[in-house]
């Protein structure tokens, strides 16, 4: 929740609005970064030992009722299922409903949460979640643990998260996890749009490659399996134990490893 405050010590949202503004103080500068640090340490400490993730994308509108919640739920079964957990960004709709499906099938089941003016609650099948105020910090989060990336229906924050993966691997920034773009209906003109920058020369007919378009479940699977599993030699290794020392065991227990 953000906090009333004065001016001069802005927190959260407030604050970045302020470091997005233009130039400060460099002591308000300073401020920033040291907020911005640790934010990342929270971060790291919490999500440490989830283990190798798939992260789930998509929209916090949709209803338990809506046909792509199902999937949602049903694609969260079917990761854990692989041996990963499910990470997404904590919230409701898309979010909640692949928290749900993986906690539902025995697999972990967390949580990378964005605090806004208007409060963006964790949802309640969450094995273990952090709270983040700056939201690229948490995109950085949401990709730092995760082998595969799977974007389901949803709005602006949902392609801003699909066009950053792929922006990462196009160059040469992040290795090339496998990213599943769900919902051909509902993407469509999103598709086409892109086969559009390929005849136009703004990517290259390889850049198409870089993602699954599917409606399938099971292509889903099947992709991340060659691609993830073994495209990156995966394999159950032992588990790294924590330092009490650093206070580690504690975010351990609450994982549930």
């Amino acid at each position: 929740m953000i906090t009333e405050v004065q001016d001069f010590t802005p927190v959260g949202s407030e604050q970045e609005a302020i470091f997005l503004e233009g130039p400060n103080s460099r002591w308000k500068e300073l401020l920033f970064v040291y907020g911005v640090l640790k934010e990342f340490i929270k971060g790291f400490r919490k999500l440490h030992f989830a283990g190798p993730c798939v992260t789930v994308f998509g929209s916090a509108r949709f209803t338990e009722e809506h046909p792509y919640y199902a999937t949602a739920r049903e694609l969260g079964r079917e990761i854990v299922k692989l041996g990963f957990a499910v990470i997404t960004g904590g919230g409701p709709g898309i979010m909640e409903a692949a928290n749900r499906g993986a906690k539902e099938q025995g697999g972990r089941s967390i949580g990378c949460n964005i605090v806004l003016p208007k409060e963006q609650k964790p949802n309640r099948y969450l094995d273990s979640w952090v709270s983040i105020d700056y939201f690229f910090v948490r995109k950085i989060l949401l990709t730092k643990y995760s082998y595969a990336f799977v974007v389901l229906p949803g709005g602006y924050g949902t392609l801003d998260e699909f066009f950053e993966a792929i922006t990462l691997i196009q160059t040469g920034k992040m290795q090339r996890f496998p990213i599943v773009l769900m919902g051909k209906e509902y993407h469509k003109e999103l598709y086409s749009h892109i086969q559009n920058m390929i005849q136009q020369q703004t990517i290259s007919s390889d850049d198409a490659e870089l993602f699954l378009f599917t409606d399938s479940i099971q292509d889903v699977i099947n992709h991340i399996n060659k691609y993830a599993i073994q495209g990156f030699g995966l394999k159950k290794k032992t588990k790294m134990k924590p330092s009490k020392i650093l206070g580690e065991h504690i975010w351990f227990k609450k994982l549930h490893i």
